[in-house]
C-alpha cells in the first residue's frame, strides 16, 4: 500500500454544527432499513474484517489517541466498519473502453462511529463504474466506539434516545471537529490526482458524494478545504440546512426522503443559498424513503436517485469521453 503525506488545507469554517453532527448522524445505522424482505434482518453481528486487496492507505497516519482496532459487523444483509484508525481509499475502475474519464469519491455514512461500506460504499461504487465513472470508495477515520458488540450496541441506542427531535445548534466550525475526516478526503483528492494517468481519470472531473454523515464530510470537504475542490458534489440525505455558499461553489445534487426521521422534517434553506449564490442545484424530495435508503432496493421513488444522479451529472458534461 502506498502512504501519501496528509497537509492541512482549512479556509472558511463549515457552517454545520459538526459536534452535534457526530450525535444525530449516528442513529443512521438504526434507520437504514432495506427492503422490507430484509427488515427482520436488524441485528448487529460481528462478522472477520473482509479482504481489502485494493485499498490503498492515504498516509493520513493513525488516528490519535485511539486504543479500539477496526471491526466489522453485518446489519440488513450489509457491512458495516467501526473504528477505523487508518484511512483507505478502494478504486473501482470502469471498463477502459468505457471509460467517461469522470471519477466520483464515494464517502459512506454512519454517524462518524461506523460506516455503511456495501450500501452506502462499494454497492454505489460499482453502479458508477458500471456508468463509465471511476468511483472511490473512502474509509475515513471514526470516532472510537466501545470494542465489544454489546457496548457498542448500548452506546447507539443511547445516541438516538430522542436525538431525532434535538434542534441543530447555532452554526459552528467543523474544521476542528472533522479535523481527521477532512484531511482523509483531502488525501482521497490529492491521490487520484497524482494517479490520473493510470486510472484515465480528467483531474478537473472529480466529484464527491456523501450519504448522511458522508453528505456531511461533502459539504465541509468543499466549503472548507482549499485544496480538493471537488468538480461537483452530491448530498444525499445529509441535513440542508443554511450555509454559506461561496461564488465557485460547484453544482450540487441533493436528495432526502420527505419521512426522513432525522432531516426530513428540517428546512431545506440550503438549495436556497446554492441559488442565491447563482450556482447549479438540482434537488430531488422524495416521498417516502426514510433514511439510509443508499442502494437499497425499496419499493419507494427514492430508489430512483441514482439513475438521476448519473442524468445529473452527464446533463453537466462529466461523462462525455475526452477525443
Amino acid at each position: 500500500m502506498k502512504h501519501l503525506s496528509a497537509r492541512k488545507a482549512l479556509r472558511r469554517p463549515f457552517r454545520f454544527p459538526a459536534a452535534r453532527a457526530f450525535a444525530i448522524g449516528i442513529a443512521a445505522c438504526a434507520l437504514a432499513a432495506p427492503a422490507l424482505g430484509q427488515a427482520q434482518d436488524d441485528r448487529m453481528t460481528p462478522i472477520a474484517a473482509p479482504a481489502q486487496p485494493d485499498a490503498i492507505e492515504l498516509g493520513t497516519g493513525a488516528l490519535p489517541g485511539a486504543t479500539a482496532k477496526e471491526s466489522w459487523h453485518r446489519q440488513y444483509g450489509s457491512r458495516f466498519a467501526r473504528n477505523v484508525t487508518v484511512a483507505t481509499l478502494t478504486p473501482f475502475l470502469p471498463d477502459p473502453a468505457k471509460a467517461s474519464g469522470a471519477a466520483v469519491v464515494v464517502a459512506p455514512g454512519g454517524g462518524f462511529r461506523t460506516l455503511s461500506m456495501d450500501n452506502e460504499g462499494y454497492d454505489v461504487a460499482r453502479a458508477l463504474a458500471a456508468r463509465g465513472v471511476a468511483a472511490f470508495v473512502l474509509k475515513y477515520r471514526l470516532r472510537q466506539t466501545p470494542a465489544d458488540m454489546a457496548g457498542f450496541e448500548r452506546s447507539m441506542q443511547e445516541m438516538f434516545s430522542g436525538v431525532a427531535r434535538t434542534p441543530l445548534p447555532a452554526p459552528a466550525s467543523a474544521a476542528t471537529d472533522l479535523a481527521p475526516q477532512l484531511a482523509d478526503s483531502t488525501a482521497a483528492f490529492r491521490l487520484i490526482r497524482a494517479r490520473a494517468a493510470q486510472w484515465h481519470v480528467d483531474p478537473d472531473r472529480i466529484g464527491m458524494i456523501g450519504f448522511s454523515a458522508g453528505a456531511m464530510l461533502t459539504m465541509a470537504t468543499t466549503l472548507s478545504t482549499t485544496e480538493a475542490k471537488p468538480a461537483f458534489i452530491g448530498n444525499i440525505y445529509g441535513p440542508l440546512g443554511s450555509m454559506t455558499v461561496p461564488r465557485d461553489a460547484p453544482p450540487m445534487f441533493a436528495a432526502i426522503a420527505a419521512d426522513d426521521p432525522l432531516f426530513g422534517n428540517r428546512d431545506f434553506k440550503l438549495i436556497d443559498d446554492w441559488r442565491a449564490a447563482h450556482r447549479p442545484v438540482e434537488f430531488h424530495l422524495y416521498e417516502q424513503g426514510g433514511h439510509g435508503f443508499g442502494m437499497y432496493p425499496k419499493a419507494t421513488t427514492s430508489t430512483g436517485w441514482f439513475d438521476a444522479f448519473v442524468r445529473w451529472i452527464d446533463m453537466h458534461g462529466m461523462l462525455k469521453r475526452a477525443r
